[in-house]
């Protein structure tokens, strides 16, 4: 009777309003989701297609690029199929598996891009501060573990919060003012207490991007001294222009999605639909930027890319 009256408590399905005020438009909000959505598809798809075909880029630093690229596709197509159905009216409904599903595969791909993020500042790292250890550091055999320790890392914190929201009655509670479902998003329709929900919440942004982008710049302290002791000027513009790709993605990433975090949970004055459109910001435009950024900024990559789809920059 209890597990009847649980059940009943729960919605057969979420209505999703997109941004909530924004209303008008929705129509004119879904040019750039879509046109961004399109890029990245196609170069996070490109990307991996000549990373995967070209024999000279299976190295390291361009493995941990595939592993980006793929939780780029995943975060993005997570989220933004679903909101252009409801900036085009197609379809705002969601069955309450259904967004819980799409909860878990967003949060996952996101704490696993920034596990991938913190390996790839440990490469360059190693690269830049200890080069005569990188061959046997970052074998074949210990990237395949970084990515399965990233996927399992993920799945690890984003697991128990399956059990904190089944657990919660929603009593009818259906509406929610997003464009996706997020862990916050749906907590806070639950007509219970959801302190374990926010705490649990805090603790693991705190103690999963948050120690990586703690651990992320110290690397990169490290990696800056020993770039300054560098004789050669050359070495040190080489250095630098390594780490400069990772470092924009880097910002791409966590900026948008840290600003997003702080101020869902302390910005109460933010208007609601700001919080909506910094929630989008940061599952589209990194997963959009990411393969642009490392094109422009790597040569191999850049000549390689060329190489495929034009069949000219032939490397050298």
């Amino acid at each position: 009777m209890a597990a009847l009256n649980q059940t009943s408590l729960q919605p057969a399905s979420f209505l999703l309003l997109g941004m909530a005020g924004l209303e008008d438009l929705h129509a004119w909000l879904s040019i750039p989701f879509c046109l961004m959505y399109v890029v990245a598809l196609l170069g996070n798809l490109i990307l991996l297609f000549v990373i995967a075909t070209e024999r000279s880029l299976h190295e390291p630093m361009y493995l941990f690029l595939a592993m980006l690229a793929v939780a780029d596709l995943v975060l993005s197509s997570s989220t933004v199929p679903k909101a252009l159905s409801i900036f085009w009216s197609l379809s705002k409904e969601m069955s309450f598996h259904a967004c819980f599903t799409q909860m878990f595969f967003t949060h996952l791909s996101f704490i696993a891009e920034s596990t991938i993020l913190l390996a790839m500042a440990f490469d360059r790292y190693v690269a830049i501060c200890n080069p005569l250890r990188y061959a046997t550091v970052f074998t074949h055999v210990m990237i395949a573990k970084i990515g399965l320790a990233a996927i399992a890392r993920s799945f690890c914190v984003m697991f128990p919060t399956i059990f904190l929201l089944q657990r919660l009655p929603y009593c009818g509670h259906s509406t929610m003012p997003h464009t996706y479902c997020e862990h916050m998003g749906i907590a806070r329709l639950a007509c219970a207490d959801i302190s374990i929900n926010i705490w649990y919440g805090f603790a693991t942004t705190l103690l999963s991007p948050g120690v990586d982008i703690v651990l992320i710049g110290v690397s990169y302290v490290l990696i800056l001294q020993a770039v300054f002791r560098l004789s050669s000027k050359d070495a040190q513009r080489k250095a630098v222009g390594t780490c400069s790709s990772h470092a924009c993605v880097i910002l791409m990433f966590y900026t948008p999605a840290f600003f997003s975090f702080f101020t869902h949970r302390f910005g109460h004055n933010v208007p609601h639909h700001v919080h909506i459109l910094l929630a989008n910001v940061y599952v589209l435009l990194p997963p959009a930027l990411n393969p642009i950024v490392y094109t422009m900024k790597n040569k191999l990559i850049r000549e390689k890319v060329s190489q495929v789809l034009f069949g000219t920059g032939q490397a050298r």
